[in-house]
């Protein structure tokens, strides 16, 4: 499952249903090819510069495991909905890469150990944050990063993990504090196919 990022992203949605248009969105398909660009090079910036194994947990569609698959990393996907996993699929058909169906809060990867988890929008939605943080730290290996694309959206009642709340939650499982960086990433209207007035950031956890 993955957010839509709008007002109250994600509530009551059949993302099954949902998922035959849900690369319709600028930010979900990547089909502009100024979107996708941002969203490649940001993805260069956060992930290891060499190849390695990279978990993307809420992977919807596969746009952004194509993008790291294509940046050379070996890709395993998550989704709660079966027909986002073969949208995923078909779409990195041919390449290095696993898609399977199941819970973010545990992904099915058994004993498997990865260098980079990537999530965008799927942690707010999920119970206990801190407790889901602590178990994708447990599925990196040592060297290993968090990837996390999240935000807050709506005004009259705001949903979402702030970027100060994220923080608070990632700290306690790092040896230093300077192995976090927080992005803010409103600003960046060509990530999102528009201008938008809510906040978003990328959290980069490296352990």
């Amino acid at each position: 499952m993955v957010s839509d990022g709008g007002t109250n992203p994600g509530a009551g949605v059949d993302w099954d249903a949902a998922s035959g248009t849900f690369d319709e969105e600028p930010d979900h398909g990547l089909r502009d090819p100024g979107v996708r660009g941002a969203w490649a090079a940001r993805l260069r910036d956060w992930l290891p510069g060499s190849p390695g194994d990279l978990l993307d947990v809420g992977c919807g569609t596969g746009s952004l495991s194509l993008v790291a698959s294509e940046q050379g990393h070996r890709v395993t996907g998550v989704d709660l909905a079966p027909a986002m996993i073969d949208r995923a699929r078909a779409k990195l058909a041919g390449r290095d890469a696993a898609f399977l169906v199941g819970d973010a809060v545990a992904p099915p990867v058994g004993e498997q150990r990865f260098d980079v988890l990537l999530s965008r929008h799927v942690l707010w939605t999920l119970p206990d944050p801190g407790r889901v943080l602590r178990h994708w730290r447990g599925l990196l290996r040592p060297g290993g990063r968090l990837v996390l694309v999240e935000g807050v959206w709506g005004t009259v009642s705001p949903v979402g993990i702030s970027a100060e709340r994220m923080a608070t939650l990632l700290r306690p499982l790092l040896s230093d504090a300077a192995d976090l960086r927080v992005e803010p990433l409103s600003g960046e209207a060509l990530l999102w196919g528009r201008e938008v007035d809510d906040e978003r950031y990328a959290a980069v956890a490296r352990f």
